[in-house]
């Protein structure tokens, strides 16, 4: 798989196949089911979407490709990595959306409905 343009004001990601995720939150999955084993996706939230507590049993790595999330850390903004080690945890919400890349080693443990 090839994805051009993931950085810049070029992004163009309006023709990928975005599956529904979380409210407010579209997922596209570029390897793994989310379920078992390592798993990337490209994550789309819309303004003032909320991902609930979640915590990390395996390392994560984020990459905001637009746009800004923030959890109760700080905000971040286009061109941040984050880096969640096992044993954390947080809440994310984007005030003006989003498109983030996420690379799990393990699903993350959801402590909170939708």
């Amino acid at each position: 798989m090839v994805l051009a343009n993931l950085f810049g004001p070029n992004q163009e990601l309006s023709e990928l196949a975005w599956q529904p995720f979380r409210p407010g939150i579209e997922i596209f999955r570029l390897y793994g089911d989310g379920v078992s084993g390592p798993s990337a996706a490209l994550l789309r939230y819309e303004s003032g979407a909320r991902l609930p507590e979640h915590a990390h049993v395996a390392h994560e790595h984020i990459v905001i490709l637009s746009g800004s999330q923030q959890d109760e850390h700080g905000v971040y903004r286009a061109g941040t990595v984050l880096i969640h080690e096992p044993d954390t945890h947080h809440r994310v919400s984007s005030e003006h959306g989003c498109v983030a890349l996420a690379i799990w080693n393990a699903p993350v443990q959801f402590r909170e409905s939708p």
